[in-house]
């Protein structure tokens, strides 16, 4: 089993297409808290179509999103402090509902990707999700990024 992660911070709509047409990504899931954007073409409906448009499916799961602190925390540049908000936040119930939703897409042999803003995936939770779907089932994870 296989799960990618990608940050379409550094990439246009047709890049981060391309890239997830390249890995073979048939469902996109967003864990923003809020799939909103200021780049054009990543904000929650927009994304889906052009999705849609390529054969990927979209799925929000709002709940593995990062909470408020966290997202200043990061756009501060304070990673460490964003990571250790966001595993408070992963045992919440309703992160933890969403990751099981999450696991069961993985394991359902869906090639899944999972999406956030951030271009470097060390720097950003979708890597923390990551991390605990490999801690719960055999999966690899892949990091895609988007040319520019």
């Amino acid at each position: 089993m296989q799960l990618a992660t990608i940050g379409y911070e550094e990439g246009t709509v047709d890049s981060f297409l391309q890239a997830l047409t390249e890995a073979g990504i048939d469902l996109l899931v967003d864990v923003r808290a809020a799939a909103r954007s200021r780049k054009p073409g990543f904000a929650k409906s927009r994304l889906a179509a052009h999705l849609q448009s390529v054969g990927i499916e979209y799925l929000h799961l709002r709940g593995l999103g990062t909470p408020e602190e966290g997202r200043k925390a990061a756009r501060a540049g304070d990673h460490e402090t964003m990571k250790g908000i966001y595993a408070v936040h992963l045992r919440t119930p309703e992160a933890q509902a969403d990751l099981a939703k999450l696991l069961e897409l993985v394991q359902s042999g869906r090639q899944v990707c999972i999406l956030c803003l951030e271009g470097n995936p060390e720097h950003c939770h979708r890597s923390l999700v990551a991390a605990a779907v490999a801690a719960r089932i055999p999966a690899c994870i892949v990091h895609l990024h988007p040319g520019r």
